[in-house]
């Protein structure tokens, strides 16, 4: 597979002075594999670089964009930011499964479209540009990866244990903890969509959905924090 590493480079809006550190970052370990029969030409020491710079530059965009945010608030924002189901849909938004190359086996399983391979390959990229360009071309293309989703109306959300809240909230008030309820489940099993109902005493107080089960129950039980607020200021 010969890798296009202008449109590549295109969609990172980077261009590398050394394409083999794209190209390392790209080919998974089945790739490497199949045609030496030894590992270690692969992403695989690219993603744990890539891993570590990513956690150090999202902690300093939500270090500074979130002032009022304590640190267990920002540790769970970094967590869902830099989660699987989240790496995964930016390296979809960006079709870099297209320029991955994989064994046949993982050809033949789709692996360009599996959540973990998508997600470390971009961490290995970020790795790339890390040594290539230095901490500050790593940083601008991360923070024009995530940009969007800090930006984004309900991104306080992410950052908050709604589940947790939600279940001291109901305990202070006397009532029952809360039930949550698949109710709609959705999508191929690469890229699956959940949807929650959360009951407290048998009525629906709030839905959400998500990627992840995990994630489709704290939008719930986010949306049930605003609704049992709204009722006692009424």
């Amino acid at each position: 597979m010969t890798i296009d590493y202008t449109q590549l480079e295109e969609r990172l809006t980077y261009i590398f002075r050394d394409r083999s550190l794209a190209c390392r970052a790209l080919t998974h370990p089945s790739w490497q594999h199949e045609r030496s029969g030894v590992a270690g030409d692969d992403y695989q020491r690219l993603e744990f670089l890539g891993d570590a710079v990513l956690g150090m530059v999202l902690a300093e965009m939500l270090y500074s964009r979130f002032p009022d945010w304590n640190e267990g608030d920002l540790s769970r924002f970094r967590a869902h930011l830099a989660g699987q189901g989240t790496l995964a849909g930016l390296a979809r938004s960006l079709d870099l499964g297209s320029f991955i190359r994989l064994g046949r086996g993982e050809e033949q399983t789709l692996g360009r479209s599996k959540e973990s391979i998508l997600s470390d390959v971009l961490e290995a990229l970020i790795a790339a540009v890390y040594q290539d360009g230095g901490l500050e071309a790593a940083r601008t293309l991360v923070s024009r990866l995530f940009g969007d989703l800090l930006a984004a109306p309900g991104c306080r959300e992410a950052g908050r244990d709604a589940k947790s809240e939600l279940q001291e909230l109901l305990s202070a008030r006397g009532l029952p903890p809360p039930e949550y309820r698949l109710s709609a489940e959705s999508g191929p099993p690469h890229d699956r969509s959940f949807h929650f109902q959360l009951l407290v005493g048998g009525d629906v107080t709030g839905e959400g959905e998500g990627r992840s089960k995990k994630t489709a129950q704290q939008a719930a039980a986010a949306q049930a924090l605003e609704r049992l607020s709204s009722k006692r200021e009424c």
